[in-house]
């Protein structure tokens, strides 16, 4: 897994990060799309509430990979020289750069070809694909860049949920005794029906909503806002209370690597994470209910 991921990954992210380059200096030099920048890189308090908070450590969590089976994987197949600290600020860097340059990428486009419609603003994970579309029918040859950068955002989201399901197979081998064949087949199957669900919601299933989202939105809502902090709870619980934060500290520091933020892990690990996690989870689902209204 961990092998053909990476041959995969050293050919595609390149070719993707350059041509995200390309698709972002285009769409913020369109008409109007400065405004698109100031919106994006300019804040409105007037626009701000305690939900836009919830929602930024939600999209931490989905961006970070925090409390998903993926960091498991890939700590698994990680050799045991690797810094585990120096690799985390790495990982800091390069997605919040990557982040930038997605939001430079979509929302400018929001304003240069929808005059910054708050709907289309408002879309949530269904952005790019309402947006990128029309950047790439206003650009010369933009349905040949359109076709290889979907097809590589689709190998990228192919290339994560291998890692993501390596995880659940392994659980399942271990947990039920079942063969990994027998794991990876039903996983496919179910995975192949949740994501028929997020294609369709958009098209033939539009008129199917649950509580009120789309299918693609709503598991957006149930894994960011739900899932993955009742995760991160249990994680914290399970590293604090029953591993032991000491255990996790020396594994860090093994091979003579520093662990310069051991400290703030400790208290962040103890105290910090579960009380916000807790808060996103019930904010998350008041919201999504209407008990409360941010």
């Amino acid at each position: 897994v961990k092998n053909g991921i990476e041959r995969v990954s050293k050919i595609m992210m390149p070719i993707l990060v350059v041509l995200s380059c390309v698709i972002t200096v285009y769409s913020v030099t369109r008409p109007g799309a400065l405004e698109g920048v100031k919106y994006f890189l300019v804040p409105n308090f007037k626009n701000f509430s305690w939900m836009t908070v919830v929602t930024a450590m939600g999209q931490m969590f989905y961006s970070l990979s925090i409390a998903m089976g993926i960091l498991i994987t890939f700590g698994s197949y990680t050799e045991k020289e690797v810094s585990i600290e120096n690799s985390t600020e790495n990982v800091e860097v390069f997605d919040t750069a990557i982040a930038i340059m997605a939001g430079l990428m979509i929302i400018p486009a929001v304003f240069a070809f929808s005059n910054g419609n708050m709907e289309n603003l408002n879309a949530g994970p269904s952005l790019m694909f309402i947006t990128i579309p029309k950047v790439f029918d206003s650009m010369g040859l933009g349905t040949l860049i359109g076709i290889l950068f979907f097809v590589l955002v689709l190998f990228a989201a192919l290339t994560s949920s291998i890692a993501l399901t390596e995880c659940a197979v392994s659980t399942f081998q271990d947990e039920l005794g079942w063969s990994r064949h027998k794991s990876v087949i039903i996983l496919g199957i179910i995975m192949l029906v949740l994501g028929s669900l997020s294609s369709l919601g958009y098209g033939p299933l539009a008129s199917i909503q649950v509580i009120g989202m789309q299918f693609l939105d709503f598991f957006d809502f149930l894994t960011n806002s739900v899932m993955m902090p009742i995760s991160a709870i249990c994680i914290c619980l399970l590293v604090s209370k029953v591993i032991g934060v000491d255990k996790i500290a020396k594994e860090v520091k093994s091979h003579n690597n520093p662990f310069k933020r051991e400290k703030i892990f400790t208290f962040m690990i103890k105290y910090v994470c579960p009380i916000f996690a807790t808060i996103i989870l019930l904010s998350s689902v008041a919201n999504a209910f209407g008990i409360i209204k941010m």
